[in-house]
């Protein structure tokens, strides 16, 4: 009997006043997603990207009820730079995030600095950490994440996933590099849309009203194909839009309350 596949389930937009409530909201449906992955399996699995996002997790500073040891924490994308570099994304997590917060060295998963002059040899050793973390625990094709962070590009780049990049098509590789990032940076590793859409919950954090015209396309116009709406997560997994009414001003798309 052939396998029957279920079509993924439709985005959910929550949209709130100001990036304040925004923060605090995103950082309760954190916890709620920590409890509920911990109780089922013993850890928290999570992947960050960089830009704005690591500001917006700081509703997770001083929260009591975040269990930092149960955390596993990997880059959706990594800038080839070293670790210590304005631009690199762990810098930028570490500065906003984990340097306030007691989280185990061990439990953050950075790129190997002595690999950066090979960006095949890089994206393979990041591969392989990955390989590390799920291929013995879950018996999937690809990891699942608990949860994915992304942001989101004025050109609606998600990741280091480009308009028009070939590593759109990718299916098969976990982690690839790019060499030619139209945004500095040029080079770059990612994870791919099988990685990205085999979580279990995959969110968005958009803010700004310099996002409302990509937001409307992303939502209400997926199929011009920018790489953010081509995040369309494995059924049972959901996909999320965390924005202030800035972003989603021009969406038409319906808005749900935000609820645990």
């Amino acid at each position: 009997m052939a396998t029957v596949h279920q079509p993924p389930n439709a985005p959910i937009l929550v949209s709130f006043p100001d990036t304040g409530s925004l923060v605090v909201s995103l950082s309760d449906f954190l916890v709620k997603a920590q409890k509920d992955s911990i109780d089922k399996k013993g850890r928290f699995t999570v992947a960050l990207s960089g830009g704005s996002l690591p500001k917006m997790l700081k509703g997770l500073i001083g929260n009591p009820a975040v269990k930092w040891n149960k955390w596993q924490v990997f880059y959706v994308d990594e800038r080839v730079v070293p670790l210590d570099h304005p631009d690199s994304n762990h810098r930028a997590c570490v500065e906003h995030l984990f340097s306030k917060v007691s989280i185990p060295e061990e439990n953050i998963h950075p790129i190997d600095p002595s690999l950066l002059d090979d960006l095949e040899e890089l994206s393979d050793a990041y591969e392989k950490e990955l390989i590390r973390e799920f291929a013995q625990k879950d018996s999937a094709r690809f990891p699942v994440f608990d949860v994915i962070l992304l942001g989101m590009g004025p050109d609606g780049h998600t990741a280091s996933l480009f308009p028009g990049h070939e590593l759109l098509l990718e299916e098969d590789r976990w982690v690839a590099y790019v060499g030619d990032s139209p945004k500095p940076p040029p080079k770059r590793i990612t994870f791919t849309y099988p990685v990205i859409n085999h979580a279990a919950r995959i969110v968005f954090v958009a803010a700004g009203k310099e996002k409302a015209t990509t937001l409307r396309s992303v939502l209400d116009v997926p199929d011009e194909g920018l790489p953010s709406a081509r995040v369309k997560p494995v059924f049972p997994g959901q996909l999320y839009w965390f924005v202030d009414d800035a972003a989603a001003a021009n969406v038409a798309y319906p808005r749900t309350p935000f609820k645990l």
